[in-house]
């Protein structure tokens, strides 16, 4: 009984202490738009985009993560390689500021407390919500862009990167990241309104999206576990 006690003192520790495995650190990358405006290409950065970020390892294998990350949208028909848009010409700016929260899956054990070096691809999904401002044109002038600020939605985050512990204490990583949003307006192509005056445009039933591709630094802290012996 003795034994089975000193072993649940042993165990509890190990949960506590895990759970205090962090990493903190910055993003910095570009951003582009696709949607009713500008060019359709996947990855094209086009804008600065940089952020914060922290993690919760929960295991070698996959780690809460909380970020906010900010930067200018931008979208221009004529950079786009479709004819329709080329010649419509339409063009918008908007900011972005959103705040993630999720969960990020490890392909292969990143065991943070073994120094040797490790690489391994990941993926990140959960829930973004984010700022932005709603934009409109009129009918009678559909090249003047105006707009109406602090507005929100939320966003689905789809990212796919691959990471590396450069020191011990810092990891430098590389990715993509797709937000699915539930907006149709970020390009001002489908405005929330039943004024006849304010025009729509585009493809009315497809959603807009918005990514940030760069490489985050973050820096390791935290008490390492306490391994019982059997």
């Amino acid at each position: 009984m003795k034994k089975i006690f000193n072993l649940l003192l042993c165990f509890f520790p190990l949960i506590t202490l895990n759970a205090q495995i962090n990493e903190i650190g910055v993003f910095f990358g570009g951003s582009n738009f696709i949607g009713d405006v500008g060019k359709t290409t996947y990855i094209s950065p086009e804008k600065p985009a940089f952020g914060i970020l922290y993690k919760w390892n929960r295991s070698p294998r996959h780690s809460w993560r909380f970020s906010y990350t900010q930067s200018n949208i931008t979208g221009n028909d004529f950079k786009s390689d479709e004819t329709g848009r080329n010649q419509r010409g339409y063009r918008f700016d908007n900011d972005i500021k959103e705040l993630s929260a999720g969960l990020e899956f490890n392909f292969f054990d990143f065991n943070l407390h073994d120094y040797h070096t490790k690489i391994t691809p990941y993926v990140f999904t959960g829930l973004n919500y984010f700022f932005f401002s709603n934009l409109y044109r009129y009918t009678t002038s559909p090249n003047t862009v105006y707009e109406l600020k602090n507005q929100s939605s939320i966003a689905i985050p789809i990212i796919l990167g691959i990471k590396s512990n450069i020191s011990p204490r810092f990891i430098l990583a590389a990715e993509v990241g797709a937000r699915y949003t539930f907006t149709d307006n970020i390009d001002g192509s489908n405005p929330n309104t039943s004024n006849p005056n304010i025009m729509k445009f585009g493809n009315l039933n497809n959603n807009d999206w918005y990514v940030f591709s760069g490489v985050t630094l973050t820096y390791t802290f935290g008490q390492k576990p306490c391994y019982c012996p059997e």
